[in-house]
């Protein structure tokens, strides 16, 4: 009865464990289409035209413009115009230039872009993580630091700022795509080959 019951068991968490990437995806993706619909659906439904997914096909449009916009000379002075505007604003501009700072380093299409990753000892010695390099700096007495941004699992949105000497870090051999791809996947997708030196991984307790 017991074997019976694990049997149903195991199949039940490979079933559920199965289910739960393709729920979250159609999860996501219909939060997306409601946010691209809800707008220009309400604004249509104000003229009496319901028609299911029109709403969705005109955000669409709408967003591509925009980007069309924002690849031109006159649309980015425009864009710069309207930055500026909201840079007067003082509860909008740090909830904008946040999220903007965040998109464009993921996106790598600003200075503030990731610039290669490394691995870190953090929290504690022997423990190590994935950081990305956002920026560089030495001091007066010409010590090189990183400027690290070390993401949180499964949402590289969140993480720690840390300053650290160049000499604590390793290089990897990864680039930011699959950095990002390792974290969001807590590991399963990493490398099997790393460069951290066995010779700097703690020494094991001696037995008594």
């Amino acid at each position: 009865m017991n074997r019976f019951l694990q049997i149903i068991r195991r199949t039940f968490l490979a079933g559920l464990l199965a289910a739960a990437p393709i729920a979250l995806t159609v999860y996501f993706i219909g939060l997306i289409f409601k946010l691209l619909d809800k707008p220009t659906a309400n604004f249509l439904r104000h003229y009496e035209i319901e028609i299911p997914g029109l709403g969705i096909i005109i955000s669409i449009i709408m967003v591509f413009l925009l980007g069309i916009i924002t690849t031109n000379v006159i649309g980015k002075r425009l864009f710069s115009w309207g930055e500026k505007f909201l840079a007067t604003l003082p509860i909008v501009n740090p909830i904008y230039n946040t999220i903007k700072q965040i998109t464009s380093a993921f996106s790598g299409t600003s200075n503030r872009a990731f610039r290669k990753v490394v691995y870190i000892e953090y929290p504690r010695k022997g423990l190590w993580t994935i950081s990305f390099v956002t920026a560089e700096s030495t001091n007066p007495d010409g010590a090189q630091f990183y400027h690290l941004f070390v993401p949180t699992t499964p949402n590289p949105t969140s993480g720690f700022y840390l300053i650290i000497p160049k000499a604590d870090a390793i290089e990897s051999n990864l680039n930011v795509e699959e950095g990002l791809k390792t974290v969001i996947s807590g590991g399963a997708l990493a490398h099997r080959n790393t460069p951290i030196n066995s010779n700097r991984l703690p020494e094991p307790p001696k037995k008594k």
